[in-house]
């Protein structure tokens, strides 16, 4: 059976973060902390040319040489992304015995967490596990789900994210409120946004969503800040 898995989205910018391995398994790993913004750290005695850039660049440190068990120290999550499960294994029993969060790619067994696959647009993430059973399944859900969810999705979500903001900066606590708020997340909402050509700001977003009451609800409470 499976473990139960807690899914969590978990903020890594800044923070230390070690890859074991350098190589095609290692990349796409390094690529997702990198979109993180965390601060990585790569311990592998050869590169790809890849890692080689993003080492060059100064976007990420290489360390040219073998794993050492020190190089966990202040870490506070490990990538084991080698070719070698003996080092894998290794890599995974060294963060165990110091709490590290550890995953050790294609070893479902030796992973605290696995990396999903995910739909990105913008601010918009979904992410997709299957706890390790089958990738391929979660990457065959990720393509049904991009196909389904155009890029103005992104924007769209910048947009109604601005709206709420100002929905609950000029609306008392309300059921009206409440409404208007879920009014904004509705597929509705979405097309009129569109065939507004998607140049709106996001007082206008108000204008698009809401009933006449709500309008003018909170026009006054704009008027009297």
């Amino acid at each position: 059976m499976a473990a139960n898995l807690f899914p969590a989205f978990i903020k890594l910018s800044g923070r230390p973060c070690l890859v074991v391995g350098a190589g095609p398994i290692a990349e796409a790993k390094i690529t997702s902390l990198l979109e993180a913004d965390a601060h990585i750290t790569v311990v592998a005695p050869n590169a790809s040319q890849v890692a080689r850039e993003l080492a060059a660049s100064g976007r990420i440190a290489w360390l040219p040489r073998v794993f050492l068990p020190n190089d966990l120290d202040g870490i506070f999550l490990v990538v084991a992304a080698t070719s070698s499960n003996e080092v894998n294994g290794a890599v995974y029993l060294e963060a165990q015995s110091r709490g590290i969060l550890c995953n050790s790619v294609d070893d479902p067994p030796n992973c605290d967490f696995y990396f999903p696959a995910v739909v990105r647009r913008g601010a918009l993430q979904i992410a997709i596990s299957t706890s390790g059973e089958s990738p391929a399944l979660a990457q065959r859900l990720r393509q049904e789900l991009e196909d389904g969810l155009d890029e103005s999705f992104g924007e769209w979500v910048q947009m109604i994210g601005a709206a709420r903001r100002e929905i609950r900066a000029t609306l008392p606590e309300s059921k009206e409120r409440k409404r208007l708020l879920h009014k904004l997340a509705t597929g509705d909402s979405h097309e009129k946004w569109r065939e507004a050509n998607e140049n709106v700001r996001p007082e206008e977003m108000l204008q698009i969503d809401a009933t006449p009451g709500a309008r003018e609800e909170t026009a006054e409470a704009a008027a009297k800040r």
